[in-house]
């Protein structure tokens, strides 16, 4: 079957790979009907030695399930599904306390061997503790709002709850990519009263005025943290940090108000953070986020997209089909799409 793969930093190509095959009775095959690429392929795209390719790539999909394993109940041929960009048991103590992300036997998509979803077909692991049945056809009008609940959805919501927000509160989101952009829906949807946006392209500002920003900020550094401390009266309660860099974090501890909360879901690209006397410690900040459980959010959020509360699918502003995925890393790259559609 064809699949996207990365050479190297700049280099994605789609070619040959195996087709999938069961291999545990917990199994099941999925034909990938719609995929996409997330902004944090972009870390490895700008960054890959060669000499770790070619590796599979994409991690989140919706498919057709083709096949399933003696062990798989509550999937079968012919559904619809979604799948979270982890692959988890669903019975495991962290998966009971809603962390599928730490799954003791779950995993992640393209890494260490497992399938990635910017290919035809995916073989899923753990399907039952995995996969989310979706009750609409491959073509309906939903698809790319639905896709969103397999991560920039989920993360954004997670970031808003990890964060504390709730009916009446005031956040700051960092960054205008299709993480931050739905932090601000999600804040929005939990009851946030003011959202203070610090993006610097329009069109994503825009959108994410209409999904519920109240103040766009595009300054950044210094004068960012200056016009953002004055329009919350000292410091905004709630950060999310969507970007991942350390000058978005920079920002974020920036803003914060003593006594508040950073919600970092923007993947580091640094190891070490400040977190001393002059940042955190001395403000009685605190400091949560990581990797979004997408899986245990999914039953919330799907009804508001199937009733049209919600559309988060409008942060896809590009389709393409397989053979251009290429096409689509490098358009994302050079901030000329801000979320591309793959449909193999």
């Amino acid at each position: 079957m064809r699949a996207a793969l990365m050479y190297g930093a700049g280099d994605v190509r789609v070619g040959q790979v195996a087709d999938p095959a069961l291999k545990e009775p917990t199994d099941a095959l999925v034909r990938v009907t719609t995929a996409c690429v997330c902004g944090s392929d972009l870390h490895p795209y700008r960054a890959m030695s060669a000499a770790g390719g070619p590796v599979r790539m994409g991690h989140e999909f919706i498919g057709v399930v083709e096949e399933a394993g003696s062990e798989v109940r509550t999937v079968a041929r012919g559904d619809l599904v979604v799948a979270p960009f982890a692959y988890s048991d669903g019975t495991c103590e962290h998966c009971r306390a809603g962390l599928q992300t730490s799954c003791v036997h779950g995993g992640f998509w393209a890494v260490g061997g497992a399938d990635g979803g910017q290919g035809e077909a995916v073989r899923v692991p753990l399907a039952d503790g995995t996969l989310v049945r979706l009750p609409v056809a491959p073509d309906d009008a939903l698809i790319p709002s639905l896709l969103t609940l397999s991560d920039v959805l989920g993360t954004g919501h997670h970031a808003a709850v990890r964060g504390g927000v709730r009916q009446g509160s005031t956040v700051t989101v960092i960054g205008d990519g299709a993480v931050g952009l739905l932090a601000v829906l999600a804040s929005r949807r939990l009851g946030a009263e003011r959202i203070v946006l610090m993006g610097r392209h329009t069109a994503r500002t825009d959108l994410g005025r209409a999904f519920g920003a109240t103040d766009v900020v595009a300054e950044r550094g210094a004068e960012g943290v200056e016009k953002v401390r004055d329009l919350t009266g000292g410091g905004s309660p709630v950060v999310i940090e969507a970007v991942g860099l350390r000058p978005a974090y920079e920002q974020a501890y920036g803003v914060v108000r003593a006594g508040g909360t950073i919600s970092r879901v923007g993947v580091p690209q640094y190891e070490e953070a400040p977190i001393g006397f002059g940042t955190l410690f001395g403000a009685n900040v605190t400091l949560t986020g990581g990797p979004a459980p997408v899986r245990a959010y999914i039953a919330e959020l799907l009804p508001d997209i199937l009733e049209g509360r919600i559309e988060p699918g409008r942060v896809f502003d590009r389709t393409v089909d397989l053979d251009g995925t290429p096409e689509g890393y490098r358009a994302m790259d050079a901030r000329e799409a801000l979320k591309v559609l793959v449909r193999p």
